[in-house]
């Protein structure tokens, strides 16, 4: 039997002597209680970019989905499997969640790949290629401008994908109609990790500013 992680355990002891101390109440009325977030999050997988850290939330406060590069597929009714779909559905019709937010950050890996075309498959399906390409045409875009440097590519890709996801979640039409109803809102913001510094997308310009900057 292989062995579980000894860093996992530690960390899980630590919670439970201090975190789950300190929020012990609150744990046990989520669990009878059930969930009631106001907010959910599409973040990226990476492991440096947790939003319930930069966001230091609490428990319960937020439901997140992770994937790579943060990015929603467009409404696709098509009988196969689809992860963040799924997560949408359960959170804008049974969680009734009054804001979604999808949040990029600096330096990820998935967009620095959608503007590599020489990049090698990872394995034979390509998952990470076929789900970058819905990026694909603002990545042609943005590596064929000579003017700006790779980092000034790279971060251009990563705040348009956060535009093309939030133009991806109105084609669900359950979020379109809570939106136009004023129940819902679709905010985007991007997380430099290296600084810290959180950006915020304005939802008229879509330019991204810093908060109180």
């Amino acid at each position: 039997m292989q062995r579980f992680p000894s860093f996992l355990i530690d960390g899980y002891n630590n919670f439970m002597s201090g975190r789950y101390v300190d929020e012990r109440e609150r744990y046990r009325s989520l669990a009878e209680q059930g969930q009631s977030p106001s907010t959910m999050v599409i973040a990226c997988s990476d492991s440096r970019a947790a939003p319930e850290t930069i966001f230091d939330a609490g428990p319960g406060e937020m439901f997140v989905i992770r994937n790579v590069a943060n990015m929603v597929p467009p409404y696709e009714p098509d009988g196969h499997f689809h992860a963040t779909s799924a997560a949408l559905e359960f959170a804008v019709q049974a969680l009734k969640i009054e804001n979604i937010i999808v949040m990029g950050h600096g330096r990820c890996g998935g967009i620095r790949a959608a503007l590599d075309p020489s990049a090698e498959p990872l394995s034979p399906g390509d998952f990470i290629g076929r789900w970058m390409s819905l990026v694909a045409p603002a990545a042609e875009q943005i590596q064929s401008n000579d003017i700006m440097t790779m980092a000034e590519r790279q971060t251009a890709l990563e705040r348009v994908s956060i535009r093309n996801s939030i133009a991806n979640l109105r084609t669900f039409p359950d979020i379109t109609a809570l939106e136009e109803e004023g129940k819902l809102h679709l905010h985007g913001a991007w997380f430099d990790i290296s600084t810290g510094e959180l950006w915020v997308m304005d939802s008229e310009t879509g330019d991204f500013i810093r908060p109180g900057a």
